[in-house]
């Protein structure tokens, strides 16, 4: 869902109970998205550039912290700032200089990144420290200008099956390269 956002694009989502994403198709609408809802699926389309928007992480139905690191991706092209509060896992903003590499522009202040958003960033080398960050970055290179390698996906792959099948299945230009 965050994927089509980011690349301003559209997604479609089948075999889902829409309740239990809700917390993230909120933020999506609340960045600019179009999110439509049935009974077992849901359709994302990118409305153009992402509004800045808030977000703080909260124990389920709020919004997950396993979703703020790819949230934070989003951020970093939207046009204004975003603030994002983690209250759950201190540790989450890990990412945040990889995305710096890539040009976003975030300032950690305690339990919160400031993001102000860019109009694009650029493909660079980064490394996953973790499986959400990992995901992340992937995103961010799917919206930078450039190409990016993320590196130490072994992260990424406890996580996420073939990721990279599935993106370029939507139409990424993704490949996995051998170090």
């Amino acid at each position: 869902m965050i994927a089509a956002a980011i690349t301003g694009g559209e997604v479609e989502v089948t075999r889902v109970i829409p309740e239990h994403v809700s917390a993230l198709s909120a933020k999506l609408r609340e960045s600019g998205a179009r999110v439509y809802e049935g009974s077992d699926h849901i359709l994302v389309r990118a409305q153009g550039r992402p509004r800045g928007f808030d977000c703080k992480t909260l124990p389920y139905p709020g919004f997950p912290t396993d979703l703020q690191p790819p949230l934070m991706s989003l951020a970093t092209i939207a046009d204004g700032t975003s603030v994002i509060t983690e209250t759950i896992y201190e540790r989450r903003f890990n990412h945040a200089e990889e995305l710096r590499r890539m040009g976003a522009n975030i300032k950690i202040e305690s339990r919160s990144a400031i993001i102000k958003g860019v109009e694009k960033l650029s493909g660079a080398r980064v490394k996953a420290h973790d499986l959400r960050a990992g995901a992340a970055l992937v995103l961010a290179g799917l919206a930078a200008e450039g190409s990016t390698v993320v590196s130490d996906i072994a992260h990424i792959d406890r996580g996420y099956d073939s990721l990279e099948l599935k993106l370029r299945g939507l139409g990424a230009a993704i490949r996995r390269v051998s170090p």
